[in-house]
């Protein structure tokens, strides 16, 4: 018995060895570092992971933001630790304020953190800290703790019980790495090389310590699908407001410059009509009704249930957890290779079929299940889900409701509910919904306060607080002719 327990030891010594290609140097620090990655693989990673963040988040389309990004971005690569990586930037069409790296150099900044940042050099700063965690290779990494320890991160589903969440996660697999949260060690380093390398190409860091600092007032939460917010996948080293503004200083006198860039008229500009906070057009919820008005269809979702939308999928849960659906997009062409692929790619075994129709579509109804054994208790446990492939606009769209066996017959007039009143979308009012978008007005007054400006051009009161944030003002704030202010256009 030691023998064997000495040879499996052996085996797996021996196998991490041969997952290490080499202690790595670290570009930035200098120092050799184990990495189970080579930097080709760590590019090629990022190349893998770039498809599945765009068609889970999608694309936000302004290309005079998304060039100045490249641009600097670009600029900024140049003298960074890894001038000869290609890096390559997305913007998000996300609300939740949050930029992040993945491996290889693909950086993402969501319409959200567009929307808050008050000048260039705000978005400078955190655009070098971005590229701080990719030059250090803080990713690869994390990636390579993960592979050492076997670590599971969670992606996608947020109030499911662990035995459903495959089938929330079917349609957005290979997320983990957005999820990654840096140490406190990795969240020092990136903000020293923000402020390096912002410094280098002439803005003036002190403004990330400021947009740090909003962060830290706004207590962001993450209820949002998808994507977690800023401060949750970047924790605070500790006193980060201070520590950067002391780099600053450090750089600025090292660099014996004066003239420092912010440009907050001509970054408000840049970000005039951004869309702001959740878009109706990719979906909304009202009085217990999905509505997407750009594909034109509308389903009720039960009352009570929790939901979550994100362009990849719709999830749905019941209050006490028992029970959930799933509605999403299938890749296939034709309603037999849609059910047939999917049922077989989530293991399950069909215990019913039938053709049928949904409000003049066709569908594919079915009812299938998926026997496993629990680990820990070693008891067999069974999952059934009902599912429909409805035929609509020349797209598949499917629904799965998921519940184990003896909570399935309870919830099966609710799963049937909501699949058989799929239907077009015709009314003016939802198909015609527009988004908030960020509006800039120009400040006419010789003297007038924030508030009073929001009172001026219609911020709901409601959302004074949020808005103030929104500028880095307080309410009572003095603004004088010229001052350029963000409000709630449509």
């Amino acid at each position: 018995m030691k023998n064997i327990k000495y040879l499996i030891n052996l085996l797996l010594v021996f196998s991490l060895l041969l997952l290490i290609p080499s202690c790595a140097i670290n570009p930035v620090t200098g120092k050799k570092q184990l990495m189970l990655m080579s930097e080709a693989q760590e590019v090629a990673l990022g190349a893998q992971y770039d498809p599945s963040v765009i068609s889970t988040f999608g694309v936000y389309d302004s290309p005079k933001l998304l060039s100045f990004i490249t641009t600097k971005g670009n600029e900024i690569g140049k003298i960074s630790h890894r001038p000869n990586l290609e890096f390559h930037y997305k913007i998000l069409d996300s609300p939740v304020i949050n930029a992040f790296a993945v491996p290889g150099g693909y950086l993402y900044f969501t319409r959200g953190i567009l929307a808050q940042f008050n000048n260039e050099a705000e978005l400078i700063g955190v655009l070098g800290h971005e590229m701080g965690h990719v030059t250090a290779r803080h990713s690869a990494s994390q990636q390579t703790k993960q592979q050492i320890g076997s670590i599971l991160l969670a992606g996608g589903i947020l109030f499911a019980p662990k035995e459903f969440q495959q089938f929330a996660g079917y349609a957005s697999q290979g997320m983990q790495l957005l999820f990654l949260k840096f140490s406190r060690d990795n969240e020092s380093e990136a903000d020293r090389l923000g402020v390096e390398y912002s410094s280098k190409i002439n803005y003036d860091a002190h403004k990330m310590a400021d947009f740090f600092n909003v962060l830290n007032k706004m207590q962001m939460g993450s209820d949002h699908a998808g994507v977690p917010t800023f401060m949750s996948t970047h924790p605070d080293p500790g006193d980060r407001y201070t520590s950067v503004n002391r780099k600053t200083e450090q750089w600025q006198d090292s660099l014996k410059r004066t003239n420092w860039a912010v440009n907050g008229d001509s970054y408000l500009r840049m970000i005039d009509g951004l869309v702001y906070g959740e878009d109706p057009r990719q979906g909304f919820v009202e009085a217990n009704v999905f509505y997407h008005p750009e594909l034109k269809f509308k389903y009720p979702i039960p009352q009570g249930w929790k939901h979550q939308n994100s362009p990849m999928q719709v999830q749905m849960a019941s209050k006490d957890g028992k029970a959930m659906m799933i509605f999403t997009l299938a890749p296939q062409k034709t309603l037999d290779e849609a059910s047939q692929t999917i049922l077989k790619d989530l293991k399950l075994t069909v215990l019913d079929t039938k053709r049928t129709t949904v409000n003049g579509m066709s569908a594919i109804a079915t009812v299938s299940q998926q026997v496993s054994q629990n680990q820990q208790t070693g008891q067999e446990q069974i999952i059934k889900v009902m599912s429909y492939f409805i035929q609509y606009n020349g797209a598949i769209y499917v629904f799965h409701g998921v519940a184990a066996e003896a909570d399935f017959n309870s919830n099966y007039r609710t799963f049937e509910s909501t699949m058989v009143n799929f239907r077009k979308l015709s009314e003016a009012s939802k198909l015609n919904v527009k988004p908030d978008r960020i509006k800039i007005i120009k400040i006419n007054s010789a003297s007038v306060s924030l508030e009073d400006a929001f009172k001026y051009y219609k911020v709901p009161q409601s959302r004074y607080k949020e808005f103030a944030l929104l500028n880095n003002m307080e309410l009572n704030h003095n603004l004088t002719s010229g001052d350029l202010i963000k409000v709630l256009g449509k």
